[in-house]
């Protein structure tokens, strides 16, 4: 019985080769699509697992008080790691590290740039990492270790042992290598080249190890098992506001965020926890299963379009003996051998394409066809393609009756086309749908990248500082006016792009005793106002006076949420002076509103140089000029530079990346509708055949065929743009209330997206109607 219903499958297949082709074809970009997000989608949930204590750590965060806005805020104080371990039984580890820093590493005549941490001990024990040489316990027990991956050691070492070697870092210190780690996998949060341990006799270290006011540390909680986490917190804000100077609250909570929500939960909207990443993972997956379902749908309406020529088939057999249930198995054959061979074209059309894929999503996922897996869910997808596509159709089919059918009675028209209706209605919605979606994403992005920004990106470079540059600051300066090819430059703490300080208000004249505000931070020197391009409101920039140390810049929010109208010469903090106001600067999220900042004249304290370029010097000869400058006064370094309107444009990654998935799968899932809307359309007039003929012969033109078989399917569209209309729009204005700063949904962007999908229509159909309506009328009337 089964081999009888493989040959009859197999029969059915080739005999009817445009209806198998076009199954096959939808069914394979609907697989090749699936199987492809569907290994982006396991990535990200994969993210960290590999950590043996991954469901026992915690990040310690902070709900920060804006003045009555809440905050989520990762920076923490130093010290507050060590007296989180030394106050409270129940943590087992407690570990303090910084944000992912740059280091120049000198090794010989060796100099790299690489990115790690500086770290606290206990941080291999509590997380974990594959060593290839060295001791997890003993890697980091002393000042100035260093733990280098294995890149990064054969870049230095090659295949000798690097075990004991010492390396100058940022030629200040010297560091010995005490252990090599695997390289970093791609699912981690944590990414870096090095890893090297605080050294608490620095001066530096030793005065942020009593500060507890200066957050710009991460810190992370290892509870012992059956701890109660809730304690914990409970303990550690009681530690935090023991610690704080005076009586007055600092208006922050903190909590513990666990490691499985790094990735996929991140983000945080008035102080409260609402997804991240996982909208998208989530997203993605239902447009994986919408494109299958898709081509399910192709298979269902061409199968029950066909049903006239199935019919005799289901008579004879049904007269021969036949039941019902072997004739619903025979079917089900049919569609599960499509979707076997779509499946394995699916598989080979991943392997070509997911080089590209990889590129586009900056990931390295692979297929690996040896693992039981990916067949066990190949077999599920494989399964429910077969269900989905085929259940309509073998059920349909094998409900006709022989003695009607033989009669040449088939069932009532309105029988299979309702249905077949609703499922093209229903294609063409998430046609509707998908286009529009993919539209307005990329309004709001283009929406936030046009939006004021508070300074001049272009012409403008940045420029790691060191200790080298910041003794001959003045020097490099002089050469590098004195080009003509540089405008301005000025030295700052953190990029124009980045912000690294942030910490609880000062006391101003006029301040509520309840008033609980965080300020961003920046230290700079003279020209940054003019370098930036910023534009002054009041007051004026640093002038390199020595009042310049006691003076303060704000910008807008902070005197904003201040309440001051005129605050030029108002006490600011121990001792400082408001000099100036300056207009808003987007440095942090380009979609969230401007954080209240406060500038501070202090060179020391640079790690930047920002240069703004003449609008007429050539870019390449200034930047040659540039470089032999810095190799003149900072020879320990590698010159490297960085654009800033390029490094803007990477705090839209994960939008762009979105938009760039949206935009593929949406065209694909666009173009597996068409393939069915042809294949439905040429059946259709296939069917009708012979009623075109006799159109014809009575005078009908090829544009009232075209009208007439266009009719029908022009409806659906009507239909399906009043269903995806409010739809869309629900859906939609949902996803943009994530964010701050957001566009408006025209409602002629409906109207454009309607015309767009009625042409495609047209232009599918119409293919299609012009060559029959086109053909001799004697072909289809000759049997009459």
């Amino acid at each position: 019985m089964i081999k009888n219903y493989f040959k009859i499958a197999f029969r059915n297949l080739f005999k009817n080769k445009g209806f198998s082709l076009i199954n096959i074809l939808s069914l394979t970009i609907g697989l090749t699509c699936t199987i492809l997000i569907l290994l982006w989608v396991q990535d990200e949930l994969s993210y960290n697992k590999f950590h043996t204590n991954y469901k026992n750590i915690y990040q310690v965060m902070a709900i920060r008080d804006f003045n009555g806005k809440m905050s989520a805020d990762e920076n923490m104080v130093l010290p507050l790691a060590k007296t989180i371990q030394e106050e409270i039984p129940q943590i087992k580890n407690a570990v303090v590290t910084t944000s992912d820093q740059g280091h120049v590493l000198n090794y010989g005549d060796q100099k790299i740039k690489k990115r790690g941490y500086t770290v606290s001990e206990h941080f291999f024990d509590m997380f974990s990492w594959k060593f290839i040489s060295g001791n997890p316990a003993t890697a980091i027990q002393d000042a100035y270790s260093l733990v280098l991956t294995e890149s990064t050691a054969k870049a230095f070492f090659g295949n000798a042992d690097p075990i004991g070697k010492t390396i100058k870092i940022d030629n200040k210190y010297d560091a010995k290598v005490t252990a090599v780690v695997a390289d970093v996998p791609g699912n981690s949060t944590f990414q870096f080249d090095f890893i090297n341990t605080f050294n608490y006799d620095d001066n530096n270290v030793k005065q942020n190890m009593d500060n507890w006011g200066y957050s710009s540390w991460k810190v992370f909680v290892q509870p012992i098992a059956g701890a109660n986490m809730n304690l914990i917190e409970k303990r550690i804000n009681e530690i935090e506001e023991t610690h704080k100077s005076g009586s007055k609250k600092s208006g922050s909570t903190y909590f513990g965020f666990p490691m499985s929500k790094w990735r996929l939960y991140k983000e945080f909207k008035d102080g409260k926890n609402v997804g991240g990443m996982i909208k998208y993972v989530k997203l993605f997956t239902i447009i994986a299963l919408i494109i299958l379902l898709i081509a399910c749908v192709n298979f269902m309406n061409l199968s029950t379009a066909r049903s006239e020529k199935r019919a005799k088939e289901v008579g004879v057999r049904k007269t021969l003996g036949s039941d019902r249930k072997q004739l619903i198995l025979q079917f089900f054959f049919e569609s599960t051998i499509l979707s076997f061979i779509s499946f394995f074209f699916s598989v080979l059309a991943v392997f070509i394409f997911l080089p590209s894929f990889n590129s586009l999503v900056k990931k390295s996922l692979s297929l690996d066809l040896s693992q039981p897996v990916f067949w066990l869910g190949g077999l599920m997808i494989i399964i429910i393609a077969s269900i989905v596509a085929g259940s309509y159709p073998a059920l349909y089919l094998s409900s006709f009756k022989p003695i009607k059918v033989l009669k040449g009675k088939l069932l009532s028209e309105k029988t299979g086309i309702l249905p077949r209706r609703i499922l093209v209605v229903s294609q063409f919605v998430i046609s509707f749908l998908l286009i529009s979606a993919t539209i307005i994403v990329y309004q709001q992005i283009q929406h936030t990248r046009d939006r004021e920004i508070g300074y001049n990106s272009n012409n403008l470079i940045i420029i790691p500082s060191s200790s080298d540059v910041s003794k001959n600051f003045i020097a490099i300066k002089q050469e590098m006016l004195s080009t003509g090819m540089v405008h301005s430059l000025t030295r700052t703490m953190s990029p124009i792009t980045e912000l690294w300080w942030r910490q609880v208000a000062p006391d101003w004249e006029g301040k509520p005793a309840d008033a609980n505000i965080i300020f961003a931070g920046q230290f700079t020197d003279v020209d940054f106002i003019k370098t930036m391009g910023i534009k002054m409101l009041a007051g004026k920039d640093f002038s390199g006076t020595p009042s310049d140390s006691s003076s303060v810049i704000l910008n807008k929010a902070a005197v904003e949420i201040m309440g001051v109208k005129n605050p030029i010469g108002m006490r600011f903090g121990q001792g400082n002076t408001i000099i100036g106001v300056m207009d808003n600067v987007v440095m942090d999220s380009p979609f969230e509103p401007v954080e209240p900042m406060m500038v501070f004249f202090n060179p020391g304290q640079s790690s930047s140089i920002s240069v703004r370029l003449n609008n007429s010097a050539e870019l390449q000869k200034a930047l040659s000029s540039i470089e032999s400058i810095f190799k003149k006064y900072n020879p320990a370094y590698p010159f490297e530079y960085k654009f800033v309107d390029k490094e803007f444009e990477k705090k839209f990654i994960t939008e762009d990346l979105i938009r760039k998935l949206a935009n593929i799968f949406s065209v694909l899932a666009i173009f597996i509708c068409c393939i069915g809307l042809a294949g439905l359309a040429s059946f259709t007039i296939e069917k009708r055949f012979k009623e075109i003929g006799i159109r014809k012969v009575l005078g009908a033109s090829v544009q009232q065929v075209l009208a007439l078989i266009s009719k029908e399917f022009l409806k659906l569209v009507f239909i399906a743009f009043l269903i995806a209309v409010p739809l869309t729009w629900w859906l939609m204005n949902n996803w943009l209330q994530n964010y701050t700063y957001r566009v408006s949904i025209n409602i002629w962007m409906f109207g454009i997206v309607g015309l767009t999908v009625l042409l495609l229509t047209l232009l599918v159909v119409g293919l299609n109607t012009i060559k029959a309506a086109m053909s001799n009328p004697v072909k289809s009337l000759r049997t009459e």
